[in-house]
């Protein structure tokens, strides 16, 4: 995300509590791709948990665009 939509979010936030728990799912799904990703071999349980987090991380920011959207000027 660029930096205006980063402040933006960040004030939306404040007020929206919807918004606030789809940031911070999507920040624990950075976190926890990113522990998938940096592993040398990932198991068949491993992968289809990181494509599940993926989804589920597009899907959130989706949501996200959709909240702030009617805010950015």
């Amino acid at each position: 995300m660029d930096p205006q939509d980063e402040n933006l979010i960040a004030r939306l936030s404040e007020r929206n509590p919807e918004l606030k728990k789809l940031m911070d799912d999507h920040l624990d799904f950075e976190r926890r791709l990113d522990e998938l990703n940096s592993l040398s071999y990932l198991t068949p349980l491993e992968d289809q948990e990181r494509k599940n987090i993926q989804k589920a991380k597009l899907a959130g920011k989706d949501l996200i665009e959709l909240i702030i959207a009617p805010h950015r000027q």
